[in-house]
């Protein structure tokens, strides 16, 4: 099939990268604003390079993946699903919840696929602790522990765009508890500092955070984040039933070292990028986004679900700033 990239910067690139190694790709079609982008990655993976966006989706492409800049999402969705072309485009939908709802809107009824890129979903870990839940072997949960912590705060003009951190970084946490363990959540209640990159605080973010979500159930999920993580990437997610435990990123390449005497895990070089740490789910995902494309499976991750996990990050930004618990209900009024 004739795979469509619009955007080639970091995650466009490696995208590219990842379409271009798989045997349901025969070819692609490639535009970014920056010429020069385009032709590296045209050059590098055999791609064709249009002038626009318009002009990949009239150009016979099956699918099209979306890299571009959030504020560029809602328009290029839009554009491709009124040209019929199935989509896959980088989480946020949109930069505000209120254009994420018109996206949304836009969309329905129509009949074109739109898959949203939560990778997690994809990887082999969190697949077996969904399987784990879904099968009934933990019995009824009760604690759900998500942490997500970068190596470094990502540069001081990324992080005045990103929305702020429960936006950017912790809605991964949030899509995955929802789609590991199945439940909405009902409340929360968060918390956080700045315990680094002065340019964080500069930004009215919070550079290190904590929140309590509870779920529809009655389960009590905890959430932590930071930009500081000096050992490297820490992506991991404990589901605590009363049968059972599971925990997902608890292997040798996992950044934390133990104190206890005679300790010898973790033993592996730590993960330090996400790109590092879900290579495979990227591989994983992009393959799905063929099978939506070719109509043999449904969007694995829709507008709705992308947009169910906004309204969490929503609730927790305010909670933050407000300083108390934060219903669900209060937000999707909003």
């Amino acid at each position: 099939m004739r795979i469509g990239i619009l955007g080639l910067g970091r995650i466009g690139t490696f995208h590219a990268e990842t379409l271009a190694a798989l045997d349901a790709v025969g070819s692609l079609v490639v535009a970014d604003p920056f010429a020069n982008a385009a032709k590296a990655a045209a050059e590098r993976f055999g791609a064709e390079v249009a002038d626009s966006p318009e002009a990949v989706l009239a150009s016979g492409v099956d699918g099209v993946v979306i890299a571009a800049a959030t504020d560029a999402h809602p328009a290029l969705i839009l554009a491709a699903v009124e040209a019929g072309v199935p989509v896959f485009c980088e989480k946020p939908v949109a930069r505000t919840m209120a254009e994420g709802l018109e996206v949304l809107q836009g969309v329905a009824g129509r009949g074109v696929p739109v898959q949203i890129g939560f990778n997690r979903r994809f990887d082999a870990g969190f697949t077996a602790a969904r399987d784990a839940v879904l099968s009934g072997e933990l019995g009824r949960l009760h604690t759900v522990r998500a942490v997500t912590l970068d190596p470094a705060p990502p540069p001081a003009a990324y992080i005045a765009a990103s929305g702020g951190i429960f936006r950017d970084c912790a809605v991964h946490d949030f899509d995955v508890i929802r789609w590991v363990t199945g439940r909405e959540v009902s409340e929360v209640y968060a918390v956080g500092g700045n315990r680094g990159a002065d340019f964080i605080r500069e930004a009215g973010d919070a550079d290190t955070t904590g929140a309590v979500l509870t779920l529809d159930d009655g389960t009590v999920a905890v959430v932590s984040n930071s930009r500081h993580n000096a050992r490297g990437y820490d992506v991991r997610l404990e589901l605590h039933g009363f049968a059972d435990s599971v925990a997902v990123g608890l292997e040798d390449r996992l950044p934390l070292r133990s104190v206890e005497p005679g300790a010898t895990f973790p033993a592996g070089v730590p993960h330090d990028f996400f790109m590092d740490r879900f290579t495979a789910a990227y591989r994983a995902e992009l393959t799905a986004f063929t099978e939506v494309v070719a109509g043999v499976r449904p969007s694995p991750c829709t507008v709705e679900d992308a947009l169910e996990a906004g309204w969490i990050a929503e609730a927790c930004t305010l909670s933050l700033r407000e300083h108390r618990p934060v219903p669900l209900a209060e937000v999707r009024r909003g």
